[in-house]
């Protein structure tokens, strides 16, 4: 009898280990889609979240916010959207209740040292400027252009990017003498463009909106992560690469 008690008693302490073994927010890793201002910030959020809930893994897609808005759309697994406008998340199916956790603002990057003189958005009118914008259709674009609309100032890029780094990049590699992007990606860049704030800038500041989807793998894991990047430590990563508190 006391043989079957014990055999009984391993059972039990195999099928909890088993039960513990299949913690879906433990065993798979937490993809995120988020936008590409957020890639710094969110690189450091999700070593941080690793290390304070050990076992869990985040996993990260940055991009453009259209051009995530329709990989979800079209399928590609992901638990968590972040993105850089209420628009871009509005339009994806398998988005909950999002919430907004951070705001952006834009400035103008111009190439080290500030060659050109540029003090306003007027100034990248200059014939002899070269100039990079985003795209229309992604968040820092749609900003541009409502900001654009404020001042009165119409612009001819000699590119338009399909997300914020690559129209930061083209300033970095000196392709062009100025981009407006958002303060966050200049302060990342530092080292290699120096930022010119404008005062229209204050009309076109984007909310970012986080969700866990509906068609999430892990959304156990997915909701301590946005949990995480909602906390004092996460927002304390976010404010500090310059994003606005909501």
């Amino acid at each position: 009898m006391r043989t079957i008690r014990l055999a009984a008693a391993g059972l039990v302490a195999l099928l909890a280990l088993t039960a513990c073994g299949d913690d879906t927010s433990a065993s798979e890793p937490v993809t995120v889609f988020a936008a590409a201002s957020l890639t710094e910030s969110f690189t450091t959020i999700g070593k941080n979240f690793e290390t304070a809930n050990p076992g869990m893994k985040v996993t990260f897609n940055f991009a453009g916010s259209s051009a995530l808005a329709t990989q979800i759309n079209e399928g590609a697994p992901a638990d968590v959207f972040a993105s850089a406008s209420p628009k871009n998340m509005a339009v994806v199916t398998e988005a909950g209740t999002p919430t907004t956790f951070v705001k952006n603002q834009l400035v103008i990057a111009v190439t080290k040292g500030n060659p050109k003189g540029i003090a306003a958005l007027a100034d990248l009118t200059k014939p002899d400027l070269k100039l990079a914008l985003c795209a229309e259709a992604v968040p820092c674009g749609a900003a541009a252009k409502t900001a654009l609309g404020a001042s009165g100032v119409k612009l001819t890029p000699v590119t338009l990017e399909q997300d914020v780094k690559a129209a930061l990049s083209k300033v970095k590699l000196g392709e062009v003498d100025a981009a407006v992007v958002y303060r966050t990606d200049a302060k990342a860049s530092a080292t290699d463009v120096d930022a010119v704030e404008f005062p229209e800038s204050a009309k076109a500041i984007n909310d970012y909106p986080i969700v866990v989807l509906k068609n999430a793998a892990n959304p156990t894991g997915a909701q301590s992560f946005i949990d995480y990047v909602l906390s004092a430590d996460g927002i304390k990563v976010l404010t500090e690469a310059g994003f606005q508190a909501p």
